[in-house]
């Protein structure tokens, strides 16, 4: 063990030596830990900004087959049955649901002046009691029966017009907006809210809707409340948990985007990983007389190669630690907006730069100096005594 601690600090002291090859090898490794953690977490953000739109006592109705609420539709009819099913928290003997229509229009991005799609939608009166995160920041609440629209806080950061008092065009119709409202984060922030009877006339939707939100008396009453609904044949929806529905909408541009930056992390870890052989190589070149020096004293083969290996390891830790603080600095909390494939529309999002990134980043940086240091190592303690002492 003194052997191997000896030569490991002897090594660590002459890195200023070799300070321009050891620099290639921690630059390299902090390009591929920042672009990896960088990318993830833009996935992270992207799923975290859907997950919090749900919650455990609150479920969704859709119809039968339909995998959002984009290719869904429920009639009146159907809505009061929903209404009137047990399981469900009631007010005046009602449940307390919200039935919902979904129409996407065009927004210019304040970012690049083009189009983008935006959710707007209709709502009914228990929307925000639904959405127990729901806070209106700025201005009021719309009236039923006007045509008045709140915009989620993301959605206005983002877009230009929605600013309280402007009067936007939407559906051969006028729309004043309102108010600005915040919902925890959420994807609601991304959307426009008005009452729902004001946009069924607006888009002639008759007396349809997309989806209900519905709030369970209790968390354990899902069983209940779906039980009831398939028993009617005038029902042919899908119940589900609006947490597990939304984990659901987030995995496929989330899976995208993982699949992306993994892809783009193997490549360039490729390159670092040559870096990291180039620099432990021209260590152990540059050493070959002074290890051979100390074999000849003997010193065994094993704490050279742990002398090698733990220079490798300490440049990539010290490059991915370092590309780990540049992706938190740079993008953690960075809001942008993308298309949510699931429904063809704008989500606003924030970067999520998480410490399972940031541990995942370390990890491959670790690996990439593990494969960088092997092969040096093994050459330095492999290396002929005579032959060493020669050059």
């Amino acid at each position: 063990m003194g052997q191997i601690v000896e030569i490991t600090l002897m090594n660590l002291r002459s890195i200023p030596q070799r300070l321009g090859s050891s620099l290639v090898a921690v630059i390299g490794v902090a390009g591929v830990v920042g672009v990896l953690v960088a990318v993830l977490s833009m996935a992270k953000g992207f799923e975290h900004t859907l997950q919090a739109a749900g919650s455990e006592d609150n479920v969704i109705v859709m119809r039968s087959g339909s995998s959002s609420e984009l290719d869904s539709s429920l009639t009146g009819e159907q809505v009061n049955i929903i209404e009137q099913a047990p399981g469900l928290l009631r007010d005046e003997g009602r449940g307390v649901v919200s039935a919902e229509l979904y129409v996407m229009v065009d927004l210019e991005k304040k970012s690049t002046g083009t189009q983008a799609s935006v959710p707007f939608r209709g709502v009914g009166e228990n929307a925000s009691r639904i959405r127990e995160r729901f806070e209106l920041v700025e201005g009021r609440m719309f009236e039923s029966g006007r045509r008045e629209l709140i915009a989620g806080r993301g959605a206005a950061d983002q877009f230009s017009g929605l600013v309280v008092g402007q009067t936007l065009a939407f559906g051969q119709e006028r729309w004043d907006v309102v108010g600005i409202f915040t919902a925890g984060g959420s994807a609601a922030e991304s959307e426009l809210w008005t009452d729902a009877g004001m946009l069924q006339s607006a888009y002639q939707r008759g007396n349809s809707y997309n989806i209900a939100y519905a709030r369970l008396a209790s968390r354990d009453d899902l069983q209940q409340f779906h039980d009831a609904l398939d028993a009617d044949p005038r029902m042919s929806i899908r119940v589900q948990r609006e947490t597990e529905y939304f984990a659901e909408q987030s995995q496929i541009l989330s899976g995208f985007i993982s699949g992306i930056g993994y892809g783009i992390a193997v490549l360039m870890a490729l390159g670092a990983v040559f870096g990291a052989l180039n620099t432990m190589y021209t260590a152990v070149s540059d050493r070959t007389r002074e290890i051979a020096t100390l074999r000849a004293l003997g010193f065994s083969r094993l704490p050279i190669v742990v002398s090698v290996m733990t220079e490798a390891l300490a440049l990539a830790l010290l490059g991915g630690v370092l590309g780990g603080l540049i992706a938190w600095a740079l993008f953690n909390g960075f809001t942008v907006s993308t298309l949510n494939f699931a429904s063809f529309t704008q989500v606003v999002f924030a970067f999520a730069v998480t410490p399972g990134l940031l541990v995942q980043g370390i990890f491959i940086a670790l690996v990439i100096g593990f494969l960088g240091g092997l092969a040096p190592a093994v050459r330095a303690a492999r290396q002929p005594i005579a032959t060493a002492l020669r050059t």
